[in-house]
C-alpha cells in the first residue's frame, strides 16, 4: 500500500493544541496576526486551497461555528459592535495560505475612522461610495 502524505501545512499542523472551537469538520484557532483582538480563523479540518472547493456539509459546518465563534466573542467583550467575516481566495485576492480559512473580524465603534463600505476597502478608494 503506497504512503499518502499530505502538504506541508502550517495551518493543519497549527491545529494540535490551539483549538479554541472545534466541531465535527472544522475548528476555530485565535488569528496569530490578530487584526483586532478576538480575531479568529474558521478552518475546515479537510485540507483544501479554498472555500469554493468544500463540500456543502463542511460551508455548514464553518457558518455554525463562525456563529458560535461571534456568541462567544459578544460575550467576551461588551464593546464589539460588529463583525467583518472574510475569505481569501487565490493569490490576487491576497490568499498567502493555501488552506482554506474564514477570517472573523470583531469591528467596535471608532476602530477606523471611516468604517463605511467594510470589506469593499480591500481595493483602496472602493469603499466610500
Amino acid at each position: 500500500m503506497p504512503i499518502v502524505r499530505r502538504p506541508v501545512c502550517s495551518v493543519c499542523d497549527k491545529g494540535d493544541g490551539h483549538i479554541a472551537l472545534e466541531n465535527e469538520l472544522c475548528f476555530g484557532i485565535n488569528d496569530g496576526y490578530p487584526v483586532t483582538e478576538l480575531h479568529m480563523l474558521v478552518i475546515p479540518k479537510r485540507h483544501v486551497a479554498d472555500f469554493f472547493e468544500l463540500y456543502e456539509p463542511e460551508k455548514h459546518a464553518c457558518m455554525r461555528l463562525l456563529d458560535e465563534a461571534k456568541r462567544r466573542a459578544k460575550a467576551e467583550d461588551s464593546t464589539i459592535a460588529g463583525f467583518n467575516v472574510g475569505i481569501n481566495v487565490g493569490e490576487a485576492a491576497g490568499q498567502t495560505v493555501h488552506h482554506c480559512h474564514v477570517h472573523l473580524i470583531p469591528r467596535r465603534t471608532g476602530d477606523v475612522e471611516q468604517p463605511r463600505g467594510g470589506v469593499r476597502n480591500v481595493i483602496p478608494g472602493k469603499g466610500a461610495y
